[in-house]
Parts: C-alpha cells; sequence; structure tokens
C-alpha cells in the first residue's frame, strides 16, 4: 500500500480538496488529507498525506506558515480578497503614503494580535460553514482570536490607480492573511483587499522542495513514488 506524504505546489483555480481528490485518484488510495487549506486563487506549498500518513496531518497543520502576499489599497471587498463583490472604493490620489510609512504600519501588525476570522471562511456556526451562510447574506457573531505574526516584511510598493504592495508574512496557525490585508487597510482608512497569494512554506518545509501537481499528475507511477516521503521518515530530516 502506498503511504507516506507529499510536498505539492498548488496551482491556482482549483481547490484544496480538488488537489487531494487528484491525487487520491492517480494513486488509486484509499485514503488522502490535506494539512491546511489553501483558497482556491492561492498557490504554494500543500502537503498531502496519503494512507496511514494521515495521521500526522494534525501535527504538520499546527505548524507556523510563510505567504508571499499582494494587497492592493483603496478597494473593500466582501470576501477581503479578489473573488469578492465590491463593497467600497476609496480615491487615493492624493494621499500621502511613503514606502517608510508602510513599514512602520506593518511593525503595528507583528507580534500577538487579535483577529476576526472574516465570514466566507470554512469555520462553522452551528455546523453550518460560515461561508455558505455568507453566500446567503446571513451574519452571525464571530469571536475574535489570538495569532501570532512572526514576522511582516514590505518587499516593494507601486502606485497605479491604486497602491499595490507586496509583502511577506511568517505567521502562527489560523491566520487569515486576507483579514490581515483588510485590517491593515481599515487602520488606514482606504480600505484593502488580498490580490495575491502563495504559501511557500509550512515551517520550515518550503516550496522549493514541491512538485507542482500537473507535474506530479503526468508522471508514471514509479516516478510518482519518488515523491512521496515514507511514513517512517524522522520528521527532523523534513523539517
Amino acid at each position: 500500500m502506498m503511504e507516506g506524504m507529499l510536498i505539492i505546489d498548488k496551482p491556482g483555480g482549483i481547490s484544496s480538496a480538488k488537489v487531494v481528490f487528484e491525487i487520491k485518484k492517480a494513486l488509486n488510495l484509499n485514503k488522502a488529507g490535506h494539512t491546511g487549506t489553501l483558497d482556491p486563487f492561492a498557490t504554494g506549498v500543500l502537503l498531502v498525506c496519503l494512507n496511514s500518513a494521515t495521521k500526522k496531518a494534525k501535527y504538520f497543520s499546527n505548524l507556523d506558515k510563510t505567504y508571499a502576499g499582494t494587497m492592493i489599497l483603496g478597494i473593500s471587498t466582501d470576501t477581503q480578497d479578489l473573488t469578492g463583490r465590491i463593497l467600497r472604493v476609496n480615491s487615493v490620489k492624493d494621499y500621502k503614503l511613503t514606502f517608510d510609512d508602510m513599514k512602520i504600519v506593518f511593525k503595528k501588525f507583528q507580534g500577538d494580535i487579535w483577529q476576526t476570522p472574516p465570514m466566507f471562511s470554512a469555520l462553522k456556526s452551528k455546523g453550518q460553514p460560515l461561508y455558505r451562510l455568507a453566500r446567503k447574506g446571513i451574519e452571525v457573531k464571530v469571536n475574535p482570536r489570538k495569532i501570532k505574526i512572526f514576522q511582516l516584511d514590505l518587499l516593494e510598493m507601486s502606485w497605479d490607480k491604486y497602491p499595490t504592495i507586496h509583502f511577506i508574512v511568517h505567521c502562527s496557525k489560523g491566520t487569515y492573511i486576507r483579514t490581515l490585508c483588510h485590517d491593515i487597510g481599515e487602520y488606514l482608512g482606504l480600505g484593502a483587499y488580498l490580490a495575491n497569494l502563495r504559501r511557500v512554506a509550512i515551517g520550515k518545509i518550503s516550496i522549493k522542495q514541491s512538485i507542482p501537481l500537473n507535474d506530479f499528475l503526468r508522471l508514471d507511477r514509479e516516478n510518482q513514488k519518488n515523491y512521496i516521503l515514507p511514513c517512517n521518515t524522522p520528521l527532523n530530516d523534513i523539517l
């Protein structure tokens, strides 16, 4: 029986569950699961556990994450990302915001902070996923929770019609990057949404160790096995 873990580079435009389904079908597995959802538009590291290796999923899901992202200032959406309905547009043409200003703002969002998960999320209320309630126009109270932003680095800032902010964030489990962008936008009084997201690491597992999903699926079975980390691989060798 094929067992172990795959480090997949998830493509955009596909859900994390669909990635697992494609791998499960390709390898003819009895059981498979991932260790942390990426939104369909997001790309990057997705750990897929095969058969009995699913018992290790909880450990990996608790690891911190690192993302490369892009936010757009001046526009707010109901999902807090590029897939949502626009709620508000603010003119930022005359807003004097420099690279150094943004670095100071970013410092305010580092360390232990409170974050309220978005309605468009897989969290549940009375057994119902919040995103299903949100699609029906139903809002429920979502309690804020403490997360940790270990590092938030401003990489680049460019001005078009709206400011585009490129950043790297290293954060604890349970952090919503789109909510982080939203909260930064609210702090500035401008609004913001997450325009692009790529997970580049889970713990010390890097995107450099991954294989793109489509590349993996094109391999024959014997070559696919070369990318599966066996269940008895010591965690120190992975991390």
